[in-house]
């Protein structure tokens, strides 16, 4: 139950002056006679992600923000701007790089700390090369690093000895920690993130039905802002942690990081490691007790809680009485810390939310057995005891990673290899076509024993259609509704339509989950087993009411915080000085490296909103902010590569929702007609061009519109003809809408062929006409036999190749069509019967086969859309 809150600041942020209470301090500032002039009000603001994309004029997207919360209280300083306050400020306005002499020897030092270690710095500043070149003006590595120290750093780590009174350790306690409050003031007045950051909750409705993204437009923003004061804000809080070392090399010792983010970012932000939206803010210490094994556990749990409340405790107080905090923009906001989301593997979560007030805590033996009476793990201060709103059943949210892909690898993969057998289920995958860009299990998937999260979303990808034939209808059903769920639980948005789509998976595997025990496929150490105790699988009931509460789960995925952790080879006798020292250089040095390439150029420290649709995508905010003020710059900035806008140069099909580009150099620059023939084995290419030059019809319209919400999905699509390694050619797949003669467009499943644009000869006067000027494909079409309904089990469509028999005989049905006609990428699995051809390879797998699978879950893009009717 959510209390209100009480706030004790009454100071204007502004002025300094004092006031009875917050609403006092907005008709202050709301007043004529206001310390803070309306010119230096904000004029735009960033658009949260669910209200983004359509033009207003013709959206079906509304929505509306809460009317308390994001007020402006007056204008304080960012990220950038306390830097220029630091002691040797005046030094920088002379010399932007200070301490070191130019940009060049900035570059080299940062090159050398972040590359090599001490010993090696020392061997390259000693090199006889410097007795003939300029030296830099650091001589040895001890000025190199002390001039390291003299960047400016904010939130500076320390370390605190903590113990246990009446309990030994075999080594001193040491925790490495900074304030999670000053780094949470760091994230929130980042200009990096000026243009991906919400300040208020909002409720988005498209096509009159409610849909929920990121945590901002989720019900608990929105039941936490009614009991904030006028004017108030969120922000909120979101840790990570995983009990993976992150030190070795250092005789025994053992610390786990421990990340925040803030739920204002946009998710797709704080899903790339890269781009330094989420801080680490502790290395928890592991440490061994000298007691009795059976307690090591509860100490350590305790000792892990204990931490996180000292590195939180400011967090806490912030959540209750709420602190003035710089936005990216220098605006001050009222902000106030809930902590919505730990993300985290399942016995950490159950770690975590441990309580009890039985006993007393500190009689181990007795506390333990009455704890574990009620199956909790005897931690009777968890952290999050006091932190107002806080609740482990909301805030350990379920996540994709660990609920979902690493419980598909733990149990549904193990009975599809007891149902289908290990040989069978590793042919069918060594035999599949191989596209670009997806996983090709060469030796199969039975003999990993342990796969990363992308290997179990690429089984996920093709095996429902994979073992049709050889497992039992009910069995591939049970097994068909789990991945549905899966798919369904990974969508970036969710609406009222797709949350009953996800609870009727889940109730469609309960219906036919008795195939699995029948099949005698669920199996434990004792043999078969009959029931369905499986932690995880009941966590799935819980998605949809998270969903509703928190917003879309793919913003608490545990795949970005696994990649955070880093190992180090830090030496145990310094370890704790030496960690300090490299942890507060590792900051300093990204972020002195940004602000001195703005100050250098003379660009403004304030990232402006923009709005406009851009070539390199969101995906790096750096590098967008960078590439609009200093194009000539981008080099600079470090960090996922960039994504291009396709739609802003390439081929646009009539509709403009599929861009094309074509590799720059082609496999044959000029082939005759007669070449194709011999070259690909199209023995029909000429009737297929007379056919299309005869019949075609052309037609251009400028089209501009892209909704780039609904997310970016490429695909390389190969053509290549006959050779050595294919001896039937490497061709993919694509569905491709043809206008007929009656003006109706159909939709077809065809494998592209030859990709090829008709020239003339240099010194011909002759002109080709524009539906020629254009790339063209010769494709060999399937048609349609049977729809998802006639095979329930895999609710796919089932195709088969076209053949025409005329002068040549019996030959595949070919046809030429423009490249802007193919609107997607396909994946076709052949319906390989009760047991696979031994003679069958990946080289001749498609070409082998006449009956195929259009496999709507070969990705995310023909999930969605292999589910409608094809005419």
């Amino acid at each position: 139950m959510l209390i209100r809150a009480c706030t004790f600041t009454r100071l204007c942020p502004n002025c300094s002056g004092e006031f009875s209470s917050i609403e006092a301090v907005v008709l202050h500032l709301n007043s004529q006679s206001t310390c803070w002039p309306h010119e230096a009000h904000p004029q735009h603001s960033p658009v949260p992600p669910g209200l983004r994309g359509s033009h207003p004029s013709t959206s079906d997207t509304t929505g509306h923000f809460h009317p308390r919360s994001g007020y402006v209280f007056g204008l304080g300083k960012n990220l950038f701007d306390r830097l220029q306050e630091d002691q040797y400020n005046y030094r920088r306005e002379v010399n932007t790089y200070y301490p070191f002499h130019d940009e060049g020897e900035w570059e080299l030092a940062r090159f050398l700390v972040e590359n090599l270690n001490q010993t090696q710095i020392d061997k390259f500043l000693k090199l006889k090369w410097f007795n003939t070149c300029p030296k830099p003006s650091f001589t040895s590595k001890d000025q190199l690093l002390d001039w390291m120290d003299a960047l400016p750093c904010f939130a500076e780590w320390k370390v605190s000895n903590l113990e246990f009174t009446g309990y030994k350790t075999i080594r001193p306690i040491q925790l490495i920690w900074r304030d999670a409050l000053e780094v949470v003031k760091q994230l929130f007045s980042d200009p990096v993130f000026a243009n991906h950051i919400t300040f208020q909750p909002h409720i988005a409705n498209v096509r009159n039905q409610c849909e929920y993204g990121d945590y901002m437009s989720a019900d608990l923003a929105w039941k936490i802002q009614d009991c904030l004061p006028l004017g108030a804000m969120q922000v909120p809080i979101i840790l990570g942690s995983d009990k993976t070392p992150v030190t070795r090399t250092t005789g025994g010792l053992e610390m786990h990081p421990i990340f925040i983010t803030i739920g204002n970012l946009d998710s797709e932000v704080r899903s790339k490691a890269t781009l330094r939206a989420w801080r680490c803010i502790a290395y928890m210490p592991i440490a061994k007790f000298c007691v009795h094994p059976d307690y090591q556990t509860i100490l350590q749990a305790r000792l892990w809680h204990k931490c996180v409340d000292l590195v939180c405790a400011n967090l806490k107080l912030a959540a209750k009485r709420g602190c003035f905090m710089p936005d990216p923009s220098r605006f001050i906001r009222y902000v106030f810390t809930p902590l919505v989301a730990h993300v985290c593997d399942l016995p950490e979560a159950s770690m975590i939310a441990a309580i009890s007030k039985t006993t007393d805590v500190w009689d181990l033996d007795k506390f333990q057995k009455a704890a574990k009476a009620v199956n909790l793990s005897g931690v009777h201060m968890p952290y999050w005891h006091d932190w107002i709103y806080a609740c482990p059943s909301v805030f350990l949210a379920g996540e994709i990673l660990h609920t979902c892909l690493k419980f598909f690898a733990d149990h549904p993969l193990n009975w599809t290899k007891e149902v289908v057998g290990k040989p069978e289920l590793d042919a069918r995958f060594i035999a599949q076509h191989k596209r670009v860009g997806m996983r090709h299990f060469t030796k199969g998937i039975t003999h990993v024993n342990q796969m990363t999260g992308r290997e179990h979303r690429d089984i996920q990808c093709t095996i429902v259609a994979s073992i049709a034939g050889a497992a039992p209808p009910r069995f591939i059903r049970a097994l068909r509704a789990l991945i549905e769920f899966i798919y369904l639980a990974q969508n970036p948005v969710h609406s009222a339509d797709t949350l009953m789509s996800m609870a009727q998976a889940l109730s469609d595997f309960h219906a036919f989950k008795d195939a699995i025990i029948e099949a005698q496929a669920r199996r434990g150490k004792k043999g078969s087993k009959e029931d369905f105790f499986i932690p995880k699988l009941e966590l799935l009931q819980s998605f949809r009411g998270t969903v509703e509460r928190l917003g879309t789960l793919m913003q608490f995925t545990a795949d970005m915080t696994e990649h955070l952790f880093v190992r180090t080879n830090w030496r145990a006798n310094d370890f704790v000085e030496q960690s300090v020292q490299i942890l507060n250089w590792q900051e300093s040095i990204e972020l002195f490296n940004l602000y001195a390439l703005l100050h250098s150029r003379g660009a403004s420290l304030v990232n402006v909103i923009s709005t406009e649709d851009e070539a390199v995508t969101t995906i790096n905010p750096a590098l967008s902010w960078i590439s609009r003020i200093l194009p000539d710059e981008t080099h600079s900035v470090h960090g996922p590569r960039p994504v291009c806008n396709h739609f802003l140069k390439g081929i646009l099909s009539g509709d403009a929702l599929t861009a094309f580009h074509l590799t720059l150099t082609p496999d044959f620059k000029s082939l005759s007609p007669t070449d194709i023939h011999s070259v690909y084995s199209l023995i029909d290419f000429d009737h297929a061009l007379s056919q299309f030059i005869r019949c075609f019809s052309f037609s251009t319209g400028e089209h501009t519109r892209w909704d780039y919400r609904y997310g970016h999905f490429s695909a390389v699509v190969q053509a290549y003809p006959p050779g050595e390694s294919f001896p039937l050619g490497n061709c993919d797949n694509v569905l491709v809408n043809i206008t007929g003669d009656n003006g109706q467009i159909t939709t077809h499943v065809a494998q592209v062929r030859l990709i090829f644009q008709p020239n003339l000869p240099h010194a011909s006067n002759l002109v080709l006409p524009s539906y020629l000027s254009c790339p063209l494909l010769y494709i060999q079409y399937y048609h349609f036999v049977a729809s998802p309904n006639d095979r329930p089990e895999l609710a796919m469509w089932t195709v088969e190749r076209s053949y025409v028999e005329d002068q040549h005989g019996k030959h595949r049905c070919g046809g030429v069509v423009p490249l802007t006609s193919v609107t997607h990428a396909v994946e076709l699995i052949p319906e390989y019967g009760e047991k696979i051809d031994e003679k069958i390879s990946l080289a001749i797998c498609l070409e082998s086969y006449d009956r195929f699978f259009l496999n709507n879950f070969a990705d995310k893009e023909s999930y969605h859309t292999l589910s409608t009717e094809f005419a």
